[in-house]
Protein backbone atom coordinates (compact mmCIF):
# COMPACT_ATOMS: atom_id res chain seq x y z
CA UNK A 1 0.00 0.00 0.00
CA UNK A 2 2.97 2.34 -0.55
CA UNK A 3 0.62 4.97 -2.58
CA UNK A 4 -1.16 5.23 0.78
CA UNK A 5 1.82 6.93 2.47
CA UNK A 6 2.93 8.56 -0.90
CA UNK A 7 -0.22 10.33 0.15
CA UNK A 8 -0.10 11.02 3.33
CA UNK A 9 3.65 12.52 3.21
CA UNK A 10 2.38 14.85 0.11
CA UNK A 11 -1.13 15.76 1.73
CA UNK A 12 -1.18 19.28 1.76
CA UNK A 13 -0.52 19.15 -1.66
CA UNK A 14 -2.63 16.63 -3.23
CA UNK A 15 -6.15 17.61 -0.89
CA UNK A 16 -8.56 19.51 -1.91
CA UNK A 17 -7.39 22.99 -1.28
CA UNK A 18 -10.62 24.99 -2.00
CA UNK A 19 -12.77 23.32 0.80
CA UNK A 20 -11.52 24.50 4.42
CA UNK A 21 -13.23 24.71 7.15
CA UNK A 22 -16.28 23.41 8.42
CA UNK A 23 -18.92 25.27 6.38
CA UNK A 24 -19.44 23.00 3.51
CA UNK A 25 -22.16 23.69 0.76
CA UNK A 26 -23.55 23.16 -2.71
CA UNK A 27 -22.01 26.22 -3.66
CA UNK A 28 -18.48 25.19 -2.41
CA UNK A 29 -18.52 22.45 -3.80
CA UNK A 30 -19.82 23.16 -7.36
CA UNK A 31 -16.73 24.77 -8.54
CA UNK A 32 -14.78 21.89 -7.59
CA UNK A 33 -16.85 19.18 -9.41
CA UNK A 34 -17.08 21.41 -12.33
CA UNK A 35 -13.30 20.97 -12.24
CA UNK A 36 -13.39 17.11 -12.12
CA UNK A 37 -11.76 15.05 -15.12
CA UNK A 38 -14.13 13.86 -17.86
CA UNK A 39 -13.76 10.30 -15.85
CA UNK A 40 -15.80 12.09 -12.76
CA UNK A 41 -19.03 11.87 -14.12
CA UNK A 42 -21.27 14.12 -11.93
CA UNK A 43 -24.78 14.35 -12.54
CA UNK A 44 -28.07 15.59 -9.86
CA UNK A 45 -29.87 12.80 -8.56
CA UNK A 46 -32.58 14.93 -7.96
CA UNK A 47 -33.48 18.08 -5.90
CA UNK A 48 -33.79 19.02 -2.07
CA UNK A 49 -37.46 19.98 -0.04
CA UNK A 50 -36.04 23.62 -0.72
CA UNK A 51 -35.30 22.33 -4.25
CA UNK A 52 -31.05 22.39 -3.71
CA UNK A 53 -29.68 19.59 -6.65
CA UNK A 54 -28.39 16.87 -5.15
CA UNK A 55 -25.28 16.02 -7.01
CA UNK A 56 -23.92 12.11 -7.76
CA UNK A 57 -20.00 11.70 -9.06
CA UNK A 58 -19.67 8.48 -10.64
CA UNK A 59 -16.15 7.27 -11.53
CA UNK A 60 -14.61 3.48 -12.04
CA UNK A 61 -15.76 0.26 -14.52
CA UNK A 62 -14.83 -2.52 -12.26
CA UNK A 63 -18.14 -5.07 -11.08
CA UNK A 64 -18.06 -4.72 -7.20
CA UNK A 65 -20.06 -1.52 -6.54
CA UNK A 66 -20.08 1.22 -3.52
CA UNK A 67 -22.29 3.81 -2.98
CA UNK A 68 -20.91 6.44 -0.36
CA UNK A 69 -22.43 9.28 0.78
CA UNK A 70 -21.68 12.34 3.19
CA UNK A 71 -23.69 15.59 5.26
CA UNK A 72 -26.68 13.27 5.15
CA UNK A 73 -26.47 15.45 8.45
CA UNK A 74 -26.00 19.19 6.80
CA UNK A 75 -23.93 20.38 9.87
CA UNK A 76 -21.11 17.37 9.25
CA UNK A 77 -18.89 18.56 6.75
CA UNK A 78 -15.25 16.95 7.62
CA UNK A 79 -15.88 13.35 4.80
CA UNK A 80 -17.34 15.48 2.18
CA UNK A 81 -13.98 17.43 2.40
CA UNK A 82 -12.26 13.81 2.18
CA UNK A 83 -14.14 12.48 -0.24
CA UNK A 84 -13.27 15.46 -2.32
CA UNK A 85 -9.41 14.64 -1.36
CA UNK A 86 -10.16 11.16 -2.25
CA UNK A 87 -11.37 12.35 -5.81
CA UNK A 88 -7.35 13.66 -6.15
CA UNK A 89 -5.95 10.68 -5.64
CA UNK A 90 -8.50 8.27 -7.96
CA UNK A 91 -6.87 10.83 -10.60
CA UNK A 92 -3.17 9.50 -10.22
CA UNK A 93 -1.82 6.12 -11.70
CA UNK A 94 -1.32 4.32 -7.77
CA UNK A 95 -4.94 4.06 -7.34
CA UNK A 96 -6.07 2.79 -10.80
CA UNK A 97 -6.81 -0.61 -9.13
CA UNK A 98 -9.89 1.20 -7.80
CA UNK A 99 -11.42 2.57 -10.78
CA UNK A 100 -10.70 -0.94 -12.76
CA UNK A 101 -11.89 -3.44 -10.15
CA UNK A 102 -14.62 -1.02 -8.79
CA UNK A 103 -18.01 1.30 -9.52
CA UNK A 104 -18.12 4.10 -7.01
CA UNK A 105 -21.23 6.32 -6.80
CA UNK A 106 -20.54 9.32 -4.53
CA UNK A 107 -23.40 11.73 -3.02
CA UNK A 108 -21.22 14.55 -1.64
CA UNK A 109 -23.87 16.25 0.22
CA UNK A 110 -26.90 13.95 0.75
CA UNK A 111 -28.90 17.23 2.74
CA UNK A 112 -27.58 20.28 1.26
CA UNK A 113 -30.64 22.54 2.80
CA UNK A 114 -29.18 21.17 6.56
CA UNK A 115 -25.64 22.01 5.10
CA UNK A 116 -27.32 25.86 3.93
CA UNK A 117 -28.69 26.07 6.93
CA UNK A 118 -25.65 24.55 9.35
CA UNK A 119 -28.35 22.39 11.22
CA UNK A 120 -28.32 18.02 11.55
CA UNK A 121 -31.54 18.06 10.37
CA UNK A 122 -33.52 18.67 6.53
CA UNK A 123 -35.57 21.48 5.89
CA UNK A 124 -38.40 19.93 7.18
CA UNK A 125 -36.85 19.29 10.56
CA UNK A 126 -36.51 15.57 9.91
CA UNK A 127 -33.37 13.66 10.79
CA UNK A 128 -32.67 11.77 7.36
CA UNK A 129 -30.67 8.59 9.52
CA UNK A 130 -33.85 8.09 11.34
CA UNK A 131 -36.05 7.64 8.14
CA UNK A 132 -34.64 4.78 6.74
CA UNK A 133 -38.26 2.65 7.23
CA UNK A 134 -41.00 5.47 6.36
CA UNK A 135 -38.89 7.32 3.73
CA UNK A 136 -41.08 10.68 3.91
CA UNK A 137 -38.27 13.08 3.04
CA UNK A 138 -37.46 13.60 -0.46
CA UNK A 139 -33.44 13.41 0.23
CA UNK A 140 -34.17 9.67 1.70
CA UNK A 141 -36.14 8.95 -1.56
CA UNK A 142 -33.39 10.04 -3.41
CA UNK A 143 -31.05 7.84 -1.61
CA UNK A 144 -33.41 4.87 -1.19
CA UNK A 145 -33.72 5.16 -5.22
CA UNK A 146 -29.66 5.23 -5.92
CA UNK A 147 -28.98 2.21 -3.74
CA UNK A 148 -32.07 0.12 -5.49
CA UNK A 149 -30.83 1.33 -8.79
CA UNK A 150 -27.04 0.65 -8.34
CA UNK A 151 -27.55 -2.45 -6.31
CA UNK A 152 -24.26 -1.70 -4.41
CA UNK A 153 -22.10 -4.17 -2.85
CA UNK A 154 -20.72 -1.75 0.10
CA UNK A 155 -22.17 1.65 1.36
CA UNK A 156 -19.98 3.95 2.89
CA UNK A 157 -22.11 6.02 5.53
CA UNK A 158 -19.95 9.05 6.28
CA UNK A 159 -20.81 11.09 9.23
CA UNK A 160 -19.05 13.39 11.91
CA UNK A 161 -18.81 12.87 15.80
CA UNK A 162 -18.58 15.63 18.29
CA UNK A 163 -15.45 16.55 20.57
CA UNK A 164 -16.87 14.19 23.30
CA UNK A 165 -15.89 11.31 22.19
CA UNK A 166 -12.62 9.44 23.71
CA UNK A 167 -11.16 6.14 22.74
CA UNK A 168 -12.42 3.46 25.60
CA UNK A 169 -10.95 4.14 28.82
CA UNK A 170 -8.25 6.59 27.49
CA UNK A 171 -8.05 9.91 27.59
CA UNK A 172 -7.37 9.75 23.54
CA UNK A 173 -10.17 11.61 21.59
CA UNK A 174 -12.16 9.74 19.08
CA UNK A 175 -10.25 11.07 15.58
CA UNK A 176 -12.13 8.61 13.49
CA UNK A 177 -14.79 5.73 14.60
CA UNK A 178 -16.65 2.89 12.77
CA UNK A 179 -19.26 0.75 13.11
CA UNK A 180 -20.51 -2.20 11.12
CA UNK A 181 -24.09 -2.13 11.88
CA UNK A 182 -26.08 -4.52 12.97
CA UNK A 183 -29.16 -5.77 10.92
CA UNK A 184 -30.99 -7.35 13.44
CA UNK A 185 -31.47 -7.42 17.33
CA UNK A 186 -29.87 -10.79 17.63
CA UNK A 187 -26.53 -8.95 16.41
CA UNK A 188 -26.58 -11.69 13.63
CA UNK A 189 -22.65 -12.24 12.33
CA UNK A 190 -24.04 -12.40 8.83
CA UNK A 191 -21.58 -12.74 5.86
CA UNK A 192 -21.91 -8.92 4.53
CA UNK A 193 -21.93 -7.75 8.36
CA UNK A 194 -18.41 -9.48 8.88
CA UNK A 195 -16.79 -8.46 5.34
CA UNK A 196 -17.78 -4.75 7.05
CA UNK A 197 -15.73 -5.65 9.88
CA UNK A 198 -13.05 -6.60 7.63
CA UNK A 199 -12.58 -3.57 5.86
CA UNK A 200 -12.65 -1.71 9.43
CA UNK A 201 -10.07 -3.93 10.68
CA UNK A 202 -7.65 -3.13 8.14
CA UNK A 203 -8.70 0.60 8.25
CA UNK A 204 -7.34 0.53 11.86
CA UNK A 205 -4.66 -1.26 11.07
CA UNK A 206 -3.46 1.64 8.49
CA UNK A 207 -4.84 4.69 11.04
CA UNK A 208 -2.64 3.04 14.12
CA UNK A 209 0.63 4.17 12.25
CA UNK A 210 -0.68 7.72 11.89
CA UNK A 211 -3.24 8.34 15.28
CA UNK A 212 -2.62 5.79 17.64
CA UNK A 213 -5.08 4.98 20.29
CA UNK A 214 -7.29 7.47 18.55
CA UNK A 215 -10.03 5.20 16.50
CA UNK A 216 -12.78 4.04 18.22
CA UNK A 217 -15.92 2.04 17.44
CA UNK A 218 -19.27 2.30 17.93
CA UNK A 219 -21.93 0.11 19.71
CA UNK A 220 -24.18 -2.04 17.22
CA UNK A 221 -27.24 -1.70 18.74
CA UNK A 222 -29.73 -2.35 16.51
CA UNK A 223 -31.87 0.39 14.52
CA UNK A 224 -33.42 -0.39 11.59
CA UNK A 225 -34.74 3.16 10.79
CA UNK A 226 -31.07 3.92 10.76
CA UNK A 227 -30.06 3.88 7.19
CA UNK A 228 -26.94 2.10 7.47
CA UNK A 229 -28.79 -1.02 9.94
CA UNK A 230 -31.30 -0.82 6.75
CA UNK A 231 -29.09 -1.20 4.35
CA UNK A 232 -26.78 -3.94 6.12
CA UNK A 233 -30.34 -5.82 6.59
CA UNK A 234 -30.61 -5.61 2.71
CA UNK A 235 -27.54 -7.48 2.60
CA UNK A 236 -24.85 -4.94 1.56
CA UNK A 237 -22.10 -4.52 3.64
CA UNK A 238 -22.36 -1.00 5.14
CA UNK A 239 -19.71 0.77 7.17
CA UNK A 240 -20.45 4.14 9.26
CA UNK A 241 -17.75 6.18 9.53
CA UNK A 242 -17.61 9.36 12.15
CA UNK A 243 -14.59 11.83 12.05
CA UNK A 244 -14.17 13.28 15.53
CA UNK A 245 -11.34 15.69 16.98
CA UNK A 246 -7.81 15.69 16.97
CA UNK A 247 -5.46 18.08 18.87
CA UNK A 248 -7.06 21.60 18.51
CA UNK A 249 -8.53 21.01 14.71
CA UNK A 250 -11.89 22.96 15.26
CA UNK A 251 -11.94 22.98 11.58
CA UNK A 252 -11.58 19.56 11.48
CA UNK A 253 -8.78 19.62 8.47
CA UNK A 254 -6.58 17.01 10.34
CA UNK A 255 -9.37 14.65 10.57
CA UNK A 256 -9.91 15.18 7.27
CA UNK A 257 -6.58 13.86 6.64
CA UNK A 258 -7.13 10.22 8.36
CA UNK A 259 -10.50 10.05 7.16
CA UNK A 260 -9.59 10.04 3.14
CA UNK A 261 -7.10 7.87 4.17
CA UNK A 262 -9.05 5.31 5.43
CA UNK A 263 -11.27 5.91 2.67
CA UNK A 264 -8.57 4.95 0.07
CA UNK A 265 -7.36 2.18 2.05
CA UNK A 266 -11.07 0.63 2.15
CA UNK A 267 -11.18 1.14 -1.49
CA UNK A 268 -7.90 -0.86 -1.99
CA UNK A 269 -8.38 -3.54 0.18
CA UNK A 270 -11.97 -3.97 -1.77
CA UNK A 271 -10.49 -3.32 -5.24
CA UNK A 272 -7.35 -5.94 -4.56
CA UNK A 273 -9.18 -8.99 -2.69
CA UNK A 274 -8.00 -8.86 0.53
CA UNK A 275 -11.61 -8.83 2.10
CA UNK A 276 -12.40 -12.33 2.46
CA UNK A 277 -15.04 -14.25 1.74
CA UNK A 278 -16.52 -14.66 5.77
CA UNK A 279 -18.81 -17.21 6.25
CA UNK A 280 -20.71 -17.47 9.67
CA UNK A 281 -21.27 -20.97 9.42
CA UNK A 282 -17.81 -21.37 9.06
CA UNK A 283 -15.17 -19.88 11.16
CA UNK A 284 -15.94 -15.97 11.64
CA UNK A 285 -14.09 -15.81 14.52
CA UNK A 286 -10.96 -13.56 13.03
CA UNK A 287 -13.15 -11.21 11.08
CA UNK A 288 -15.47 -10.52 13.87
CA UNK A 289 -12.02 -10.35 16.88
CA UNK A 290 -9.75 -8.26 15.23
CA UNK A 291 -13.28 -5.93 14.43
CA UNK A 292 -13.87 -5.67 18.32
CA UNK A 293 -10.02 -5.38 19.69
CA UNK A 294 -11.09 -1.49 18.50
CA UNK A 295 -12.47 0.28 21.92
CA UNK A 296 -15.55 1.40 21.99
CA UNK A 297 -16.64 5.09 22.09
CA UNK A 298 -17.41 6.56 24.94
CA UNK A 299 -18.05 10.52 26.15
CA UNK A 300 -15.75 11.65 28.35
CA UNK A 301 -14.63 15.10 26.71
CA UNK A 302 -15.38 18.51 27.23
CA UNK A 303 -13.52 21.01 25.29
CA UNK A 304 -12.68 23.01 28.04
CA UNK A 305 -12.12 21.31 31.92
CA UNK A 306 -11.65 23.94 34.86
CA UNK A 307 -10.55 21.83 37.43
CA UNK A 308 -10.98 22.37 41.24
CA UNK A 309 -12.65 25.52 41.25
CA UNK A 310 -14.12 27.19 44.86
CA UNK A 311 -18.12 27.82 42.92
CA UNK A 312 -18.78 29.85 46.29
CA UNK A 313 -15.85 32.11 47.88
CA UNK A 314 -18.11 31.85 51.49
CA UNK A 315 -17.90 27.74 51.31
CA UNK A 316 -14.53 26.30 51.13
CA UNK A 317 -16.44 23.10 50.81
CA UNK A 318 -17.66 24.14 47.38
CA UNK A 319 -15.22 22.84 45.32
CA UNK A 320 -16.14 21.54 41.84
CA UNK A 321 -14.88 20.85 38.38
CA UNK A 322 -17.17 22.89 35.46
CA UNK A 323 -17.10 21.25 31.67
CA UNK A 324 -17.43 23.83 28.75
CA UNK A 325 -18.70 22.68 25.64
CA UNK A 326 -18.54 25.07 22.50
CA UNK A 327 -22.22 25.34 20.54
CA UNK A 328 -21.45 26.40 17.03
CA UNK A 329 -23.45 28.93 15.39
CA UNK A 330 -23.60 29.93 11.42
CA UNK A 331 -23.37 33.60 11.44
CA UNK A 332 -23.09 34.52 7.36
CA UNK A 333 -20.67 32.15 6.18
CA UNK A 334 -18.61 31.54 8.92
CA UNK A 335 -19.04 29.02 12.05
CA UNK A 336 -18.52 30.31 15.52
CA UNK A 337 -17.56 28.54 18.62
CA UNK A 338 -19.50 29.86 21.61
CA UNK A 339 -18.13 27.93 24.75
CA UNK A 340 -20.98 27.40 27.48
CA UNK A 341 -20.81 26.10 30.87
CA UNK A 342 -22.17 22.26 30.22
CA UNK A 343 -21.77 20.48 33.72
CA UNK A 344 -20.72 21.38 37.26
CA UNK A 345 -19.68 18.79 39.55
CA UNK A 346 -16.98 15.69 40.46
CA UNK A 347 -15.57 15.51 36.72
CA UNK A 348 -12.51 13.80 37.78
CA UNK A 349 -13.21 11.17 35.60
CA UNK A 350 -13.35 13.19 32.50
CA UNK A 351 -11.09 14.78 30.03
CA UNK A 352 -10.57 18.15 28.56
CA UNK A 353 -9.63 19.57 25.41
CA UNK A 354 -7.78 22.04 27.18
CA UNK A 355 -7.59 22.01 30.89
CA UNK A 356 -7.26 24.49 33.76
CA UNK A 357 -6.77 23.69 37.55
CA UNK A 358 -8.10 26.46 39.73
CA UNK A 359 -6.46 25.30 42.73
CA UNK A 360 -8.96 25.61 45.10
CA UNK A 361 -9.44 29.19 44.39
CA UNK A 362 -12.52 31.23 42.77
CA UNK A 363 -12.35 32.24 39.19
CA UNK A 364 -12.84 35.21 37.89
CA UNK A 365 -15.70 35.07 34.37
CA UNK A 366 -15.86 37.58 31.75
CA UNK A 367 -19.06 39.71 32.39
CA UNK A 368 -21.30 39.13 33.98
CA UNK A 369 -20.80 35.49 33.58
CA UNK A 370 -22.74 32.89 36.53
CA UNK A 371 -21.16 29.98 36.99
CA UNK A 372 -24.73 28.34 35.95
CA UNK A 373 -25.28 25.47 33.21
CA UNK A 374 -26.05 26.91 30.13
CA UNK A 375 -24.18 30.12 30.87
CA UNK A 376 -21.22 31.50 28.74
CA UNK A 377 -18.03 31.52 29.60
CA UNK A 378 -15.47 33.28 27.35
CA UNK A 379 -12.59 34.55 29.35
CA UNK A 380 -11.79 33.53 33.31
CA UNK A 381 -8.57 34.93 35.56
CA UNK A 382 -6.84 32.24 37.57
CA UNK A 383 -4.18 33.81 40.21
CA UNK A 384 -4.71 37.34 38.08
CA UNK A 385 -4.27 35.60 34.85
CA UNK A 386 -6.37 35.74 32.26
CA UNK A 387 -7.39 32.83 29.78
CA UNK A 388 -9.47 33.25 26.67
CA UNK A 389 -11.33 29.98 26.06
CA UNK A 390 -12.25 31.06 22.62
CA UNK A 391 -10.99 29.36 19.59
CA UNK A 392 -9.00 32.04 17.92
CA UNK A 393 -11.20 34.40 19.34
CA UNK A 394 -13.59 33.19 17.45
CA UNK A 395 -17.14 34.50 18.68
CA UNK A 396 -20.68 36.23 17.59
Amino acid sequence: MESIYDFASNYEHKKAKALFGRYITNDTILPVLKTLPKAFAFDVLGHSEENRPIYAVKIGTGTTKILIWSQMHGNESTCTKALFDVFNALKTPPFGVILKECSLCIIPILNPDGAKAYTRQNANHIDLNRDAVEVSQVESKILRTAFETFKPDYAFNMHDQRTLFNVGKSNAPATVSFLSPAQDKALTLTPNRLRAMSVIHQMNSLLQKFIPGQVGRFDDAFNINCVGDYFQAQGTSTILFEAGHFQNDYNRENARKFVALATLQALLCISTNSVPKSDPKSDPESDHKNYLQIPENNTLFFDILIKNVLIDPHKSTSVNDIGVSYEEILKGKEIFFVPKIKSIGDLSSHFGHKTFDAKHQAIVCDNPTFLEKGEQLCTIFIENSKFSLLVNNNLL
